[in-house]
């Protein structure tokens, strides 16, 4: 939740201390670590979840189509256009 975020620090403490008054969540001492590690860590923390989940921005191939129904049971349905995209998305070098 904390690096999904990006948390400040005052979002941080907040989210921290809500944790701790949780039953069954957090002690203080643990608070205190995550919010030592997250002030250390965050901007790395942060450059790797962009790094996984970002495209490498290489569109291989895309092909789309707009299909018309003609034929369905309900007559307000039909010359309904739906359009069908495909998207084929890779990495560079793969």
């Amino acid at each position: 939740s904390i690096a999904s975020a990006d948390m400040d620090l005052n979002q941080l403490e907040a989210f921290l201390t809500a944790q701790t008054k949780k039953q069954g969540g957090i002690t203080s001492d643990q608070a205190a670590v995550i919010a030592k590690f997250w002030k250390n860590h965050r901007t790395q923390i942060h450059e790797s979840l962009i790094r996984q989940s970002r495209w490498d921005r290489v569109l291989k191939n895309m092909n789309w189509r707009v299909d018309l129904k003609s034929q369905l049971r309900h007559v307000d349905q039909i010359n309904t256009p739906v359009a069908i995209v495909e998207m084929e998305l890779g990495k560079n070098g793969q």
